[in-house]
């Protein structure tokens, strides 16, 4: 069996990337997890559905709340089948769409079946200021020791972004905690801009666990430079400060390369023998950057913190890993875009979800 899953996945990544290539940078950063194919035999593996329909709360009435886009997944495996949490756009309101997140499964990693229905939504509850009209964007997923779902997700209001938490049992009922850094330092942080909340996890037996380092849980967050934040319960946190009373910077763009223009978390970062690996998202300006990259292209790579210190960082690619490259990923309602958010190890490989010009969902395997 073994055997048989191995030709089967040589046969539908044939043709996709260059081996050489992967193959040098895995020995250049014997730390990092390298290297991934795209499955261009299967992707893009989710794209939008006009036929869906969703009695919008907040509306009154039905919406195909995933007929625009669908984008930037969070991933796990449970019960032996790999879940999507991932974000889809309808097409009306004032920002062009409102985003909710669904969920979509698949016992291979490469066909998805989906709910007819979001599972997380704007509606009118405690936290309706923060999603409407906006919506509900970006999640990433971690478990507790007990089991337990965290997930991240950026609301956005029409004026702000604002990194949210919400909790589960059983990826069908989420309970909304509010905003991350509500209740810190006096609410200072509530209503600054914030997203994209990368927790510290361990990776077992196909589970990204969050773990607790110096007694504290760790996330990487922010769009711009990366912060640190720590928790004691995965719900409320706290943003690490510098000594000039601002968010401490674990990191930033770099001029003249790839990653010139912002960083951004990836997937959940991965608690290793090596230290915390960190996949991570980044966009190009070629005035300022890579001049090989269009302007706005978003590339990922992948960077290593101190295990005991996550703000110390320990070792850097100087290259991306993966760019876009496919017609779906360069064309979208956000040209050259591929954004990780979604990694599980799944039958015995790693699977990193992402989305394509803001637009489909793609994934490639290790």
């Amino acid at each position: 069996m073994r055997l048989l899953i191995t030709v089967l996945l040589c046969a539908l990544f044939a043709g996709c990337g260059n081996p050489g290539a992967e193959n040098n940078q895995a020995s250049a950063y014997p730390w990092a997890l390298l290297p991934f194919k795209k499955v261009d035999s299967c992707n893009p593996v989710l794209a939008p559905d006009t036929a869906v329909v969703f009695t919008c709360p907040v509306l009154n009435r039905p919406v195909a709340w995933e007929a625009k886009d669908v984008f930037n997944p969070a991933a796990l495996v449970r019960n032996d089948t790999v879940f999507l949490l991932y974000r889809a756009e309808d097409k009306i309101g004032q920002y062009a769409g409102t985003s909710r997140i669904g969920l979509a499964w698949s016992t291979d990693g490469l066909h998805f079946n989906r709910l007819p229905q979001p599972v997380l939504y704007p509606d009118n509850d405690s936290v309706k200021k923060y999603e409407w009209e906006g919506g509900c964007e970006d999640p990433r997923v971690v478990q507790d020791d007990k089991g337990v779902y965290y997930l991240t997700y950026t609301a956005y209001d029409g004026d702000k972004a604002r990194l949210m938490v919400a909790s589960s049992p059983d990826l069908l009922n989420w309970t909304k905690h509010g905003p991350a850094f509500a209740k810190a330092l006096g609410g200072r942080y509530r209503d600054r801009w914030s997203k994209s909340g990368s927790i510290v996890c361990r990776y077992e037996n196909g589970k990204a666990i969050a773990v607790k380092i110096g007694g504290h849980y760790w996330m990487y967050w922010g769009d711009t430079n990366i912060f640190l934040a720590t928790s004691d319960d995965l719900v409320n946190w706290l943003p690490l400060l510098g000594t000039d009373g601002q968010p401490q910077v674990a990191f930033g763009p770099r001029k003249g390369k790839f990653d010139s223009d912002l960083v951004e978390p990836g997937p959940p970062a991965m608690l290793t023998d090596s230290g915390i690996v960190l996949i991570y998202n980044s966009r190009n300006v070629p005035a300022r950057g890579d001049t090989s990259l269009a302007e706005g292209t978003y590339a990922p790579a992948q960077i290593l913190f101190d295990s005991k210190q996550p703000g110390l960082v320990k070792a850097r690619m100087e290259q991306y890993f993966m760019k876009p490259d496919k017609p779906y990923e360069i064309n979208g309602q956000v040209n050259h875009v591929c954004f990780l958010e979604g990694l599980v190890h799944f039958k015995e490989h790693w699977y990193l979800y992402y989305g394509t010009a803001d637009a489909k969902i793609a994934v490639a395997v290790k």
